[in-house]
C-alpha cells in the first residue's frame, strides 16, 4: 500500500475512535467508580471477560501455573534413565551422534567432549512404572499424575534466546509471553486480583539472569503484562499508602485522576488511557486483596506440612508454591514461577542436589495440594526450564564431579492435570540422551497444546501489528493430543 495512502486511513481510523468511543471510556470509569451504576455492566464487573468469541471451543483449564526452572536442569540426571551411559563414561562422543551439530562457545574448543554418566541412581514408580532419579522423591510419588515428555526440543542454545523463545515463540526480544496471551484471549476470572502474575523464588544460587521482558505484554495492550509479586517489603511494588496518606485520600486522588484520564481518552481516543485507569482501580483493590493472598498463616498444619520447611518464607520456592495454590483459589489465570540457578557449567553433583531439594517437594505438594481441592482437573501445571544439558562433560570430570553445557536437541518437562494425561511418560531419545528417536515435541508444539488445554486454537489466537497477524506459535506448532486426557 502507498504510504501516504496508509497515514491517511490511519488517520481516520484514529479520529473515529477517538470520537466514537469517548461515550464507552466515560461509561467504563463509571463502571469502575461504582460497579452497580449499570445494572448490565454490574454483572461483567466480576470479570474481565476477554475477548468475544473465546475461548474457541470448551477448555479443560481454566488456568495454568508454570513452574520454569531458569537455566536448563540436566534431563539425565532427573527424568530421561539412560542405563548405558554407564558403560560409554568417559568415551568420546562419537561424531556419528553430533552429526555436526552446533554447541556454545564454551566446549566448542574443547579438544575431547567426554561422555559423564549421572552420578544418580533411578528406578520406577507408580502403577505407571516410570523411571524417575532419586534427587526426585517426592515427584516421583506423583508420576501416575503427570506427563514426563522426553523429547522437547529448541533450536536456541544460549539463556537469553532460548528462555525468551520459549517464553514468546521468538528468541528476539519484543513479542508477548504466553501468560500476556492468555490474559488477552481468556481475560481474568478475579476482580480483585491480576489475571497473570509472576514470582521469582530465591534459592541457593540466583545467578541467572531474568528480564522483566519476560513476562511483558509486548505489542499486546498494556493490561496484559504479568504483575511481580515481591519476596521481601512490600509483596507489589507501592501496595502500602505512603505515610500521611490515608485510605480515603487516594481514593478521592483516583477519582480525580480517572476523570482527567477519561478527559484525555475523549480528545485522543488512546485506549491506553482506559487500560491505565483500570490498572489503578485494580491496585486500589489489591490493596485490599493481596494482604489476605499472602498471609499463610491460617493454613493447616497439614498443608503447611506438606509443602516442606521453608513454606513460611516469604520468596522461598516452597512459600510461592502455596500462594500459586491460593492464587489459583481466586481465579489468577496464569502463575509464573521462576526458579532460578540450573545452570551447572561445573561442580554438577553438588548443585543439581541443592536445586533439587529446594524444589521437589514444593512442586509435587503443589499437585496434591490442587488434587485434594478439586483444582487439579482445571489448573494445568506444568514444570520445566528452557533447554537441558550435553551428555558430555564440560571440561574435565573427576571422582564425583563434572559440569554439563547447554543442550537443545531434547530435554524434560511435565505437566499435570488441566486437560493432560497421567501417568505417561512421552518421547524417547538415544542411548547418548543427545537426539530425539520417537515424538518430538518442539516447544511451538508445547505452546500450542498449553493453549489448546485452555479451549485456545493457536491459529486462531492473534494480534495484528505492523501489518501482519502475530501469534504465540509464529508459523508453526501443532497440538499434542497424545498428550491430552
Amino acid at each position: 500500500m502507498d504510504p501516504l495512502r496508509e497515514r491517511a486511513l490511519l488517520i481516520t481510523r484514529r479520529h473515529f475512535f477517538g470520537r466514537t468511543a469517548a461515550g464507552l471510556g466515560a461509561a467504563a470509569l463509571g463502571s469502575l467508580l461504582n460497579p452497580g451504576l449499570f445494572s448490565a455492566w454490574a454483572t461483567e464487573a466480576a470479570a474481565d471477560r476477554g475477548l468475544p468469541g473465546k475461548p474457541h471451543f470448551a477448555p479443560k483449564a481454566k488456568r495454568i501455573i508454570y513452574l520454569f526452572m531458569a537455566g536448563g536442569p540436566a534431563q539425565m540426571e532427573l527424568l530421561d534413565y539412560k542405563p548405558a551411559l554407564e558403560k560409554l563414561h568417559n568415551s568420546e562422543l562419537p561424531e556419528s551422534v553430533r552429526m555436526g551439530q552446533r554447541i556454545t562457545t564454551m566446549t566448542s574448543t574443547q579438544k575431547s567432549l567426554p561422555i559423564v554418566r549421572p552420578l544418580f541412581k533411578f528406578a520406577q514408580h507408580g502403577k505407571c512404572g516410570a523411571w524417575v532419579s532419586e534427587l526426585l522423591p517426592h515427584i516421583a510419588g506423583i508420576v501416575d499424575d503427570i506427563a514426563i515428555i522426553k523429547t522437547v526440543n529448541t533450536e536456541a542454545i544460549n539463556h537469553d534466546p532460548a528462555i525468551t523463545y520459549i517464553q514468546t515463540g521468538f528468541q528476539q526480544p519484543g513479542r508477548p509471553c504466553v501468560g500476556a496471551w492468555l490474559s488477552y484471549g481468556l481475560g481474568a476470572e478475579s476482580r480483585n486480583l491480576p489475571a497473570f502474575i509472576v514470582m521469582i523464588s530465591s534459592g541457593k544460587e540466583s545467578d541467572q539472569p531474568l528480564y522483566t521482558r519476560l513476562w511483558s505484554s509486548g505489542f499486546l495492550p498494556s493490561e496484559h503484562q504479568g504483575v511481580q509479586f515481591r519476596g521481601t517489603g512490600d509483596p507489589v511494588l507501592f501496595l502500602s499508602n505512603p505515610p500521611g496518606v490515608s485510605g480515603d485520600m487516594r481514593r478521592r486522588m483516583l477519582d480525580g485522576l480517572a476523570k482527567l484520564n477519561t478527559k484525555q481518552y475523549s480528545a485522543i481516543g488512546d485506549p491506553e488511557i482506559n487500560t491505565r485507569i483500570a490498572q489503578y482501580e485494580m491496585a486500589f483493590r489489591m490493596q485490599t486483596s493481596v494482604p489476605e493472598l499472602v498471609d499463610v498463616s491460617k493454613e493447616p498444619a497439614n498443608v503447611l506440612d506438606l509443602y516442606g520447611p521453608d513454606v513460611k518464607k516469604p520468596g522461598a520456592f516452597a512459600y510461592n508454591c502455596l500462594l500459586a495454590r491460593r492464587m489459583a483459589e481466586r481465579g489468577v489465570r496464569f502463575i509464573q514461577l521462576y526458579h532460578r540457578g540450573w545452570d551447572q557449567h561445573n561442580n554438577l553433583p553438588k548443585r543439581i542436589r541443592e536445586q533439587a531439594k529446594d524444589t521437589d517437594q514444593p512442586s509435587a505438594a503443589l499437585v496434591r495440594d490442587l488434587k485434594a481441592r478439586g483444582l487439579l482437573d482445571d489448573t494445568l501445571v506444568i514444570w520445566g526450564g528452557e533447554f537441558g544439558r550435553t551428555v558430555y562433560s564440560q571440561g574435565k570430570i573427576e571422582p564425583d564431579n563434572y559440569g554439563r553445557d547447554h543442550h537443545g536437541r531434547n530435554f524434560c518437562i511435565w505437566m499435570a492435570g488441566g486437560g493432560i494425561k497421567g501417568g505417561i511418560t512421552y518421547g524417547e531419545t538415544d542411548d547418548f540422551c543427545y537426539n530425539t528417536v520417537e515424538k518430538p515435541v518442539h516447544i511451538h508444539d508445547q505452546n500450542a497444546t498449553i493453549l489448546h488445554c485452555l479451549g485456545m486454537d493457536h491459529e486462531k489466537l492473534t494480534f495484528r501489528f505492523q501489518g501482519r497477524d502475530y501469534r504465540l506459535t509464529d508459523i508453526h506448532g501443532n497440538v499434542v493430543k497424545e498428550l491430552l486426557a
